[in-house]
């Protein structure tokens, strides 16, 4: 046991995770103390950072006693998932709050507030880094054997896929009236559909159960998904921002008249604006899964022979 703990405080990896449990800590203390929040957007902020502090207690804790052989989960597949979930709800609280807390005026009362902003804000960039190393770290390199697929970058393109798609349901549920046309919903359905399919590979592969697909090898399986996904969010990357932007179904322009924040426009190209993103991941993740799969069957064949 000792010798598991020391490895896990003084290895590379662990010093990461030091780091992400000291600026989750440091994060929330000063936020709690005096830098504060409110809004949603401040909401937002404070449960991405307690949600990624208490997953990094748990990962450290099942780690450093290697309590995590009995759980039915791969491990090495899932530590990075959630170093690459929380990189990327670090990167996102690193925007929001200086965005909306951090104000450029000092009144002599409002000072040692807006200090604690700053200094809260500089520790969640570091704590972005501290992830992003755990991520580095543990990500596939050219050369290994065995390596996880969440380690791949098909893998952590899986993750990116998925936050990209929850940021385009935050938009719809804000006001973006997509039930005025059945285009529109069917472009829901797809967004939907294609992250369901996303979490189901990620799903399969943190819990080991790659072998679950009988009717073909899991390499073929995630390719022939992320085929689909492609097409269906092209699809609703055309179909969109026509039925929201066309003057025959929507406006091109931004109505002077609507109020900032709450403005159905602004949350249609907000969607749009992800739509295309994630479809541009997706495309990537084909490139690489199918890379990814020639590489596997390449590796079977030497074996054979």
């Amino acid at each position: 046991l000792m010798i598991t703990l020391i490895h896990a405080l003084f290895s590379p990896l662990g010093a990461a995770r030091l780091c992400q449990l000291a600026m989750g800590c440091a994060v929330i203390a000063m936020v709690t103390h005096s830098a504060g929040y409110s809004g949603s957007q401040g909401v937002f902020c404070m449960a991405a950072w307690c949600c990624c502090f208490a997953m990094s207690v748990v990962v450290f804790f099942l780690d450093a006693t290697r309590l995590y052989s009995c759980l039915p989960v791969s491990w090495d597949n899932l530590t990075v998932t959630c170093a690459a979930f929380a990189t990327l709800m670090y990167v996102t609280a690193s925007v929001v709050y200086p965005l909306f807390f951090v104000r450029i005026e000092c009144p002599y009362a409002g000072c040692d507030v807006r200090n604690f902003r700053i200094a809260v804000t500089v520790c969640s960039i570091l704590g972005v880094l501290a992830y992003g190393a755990e991520v580095a770290w543990c990500r596939a390199r050219p050369g290994q054997a065995v390596v996880g697929y969440m380690a791949t970058v098909s893998g952590l393109l899986k993750v990116v896929q998925g936050f990209v798609a929850c940021i385009i349901f935050g938009a719809l549920a804000n006001g973006s009236e997509y039930s005025r046309y059945a285009a529109t919903i069917y472009c829901v359905v797809v967004y939907a559909f294609c992250f369901t399919l996303t979490a189901v590979v990620v799903m399969m592969t943190v819990c080991g159960r790659t072998k679950a697909v009988r009717c073909m090898p899991f390499d073929r399986f995630v390719v022939v998904c992320t085929l689909l996904e492609v097409l269906l969010y092209l699809s609703a990357s055309v179909v969109w921002p026509v039925f929201c932007f066309d003057t025959k179904y929507g406006s091109p322009w931004r109505p002077s008249s609507c109020p900032r924040g709450k403005c159905p426009w602004d949350s249609k190209v907000a969607v749009a604006v992800f739509s295309f993103v994630n479809f541009g991941l997706y495309v990537a993740d084909l490139i690489y899964s199918q890379r990814l799969r020639f590489v596997s069957s390449h590796l079977s064949t030497n074996s054979r022979v």
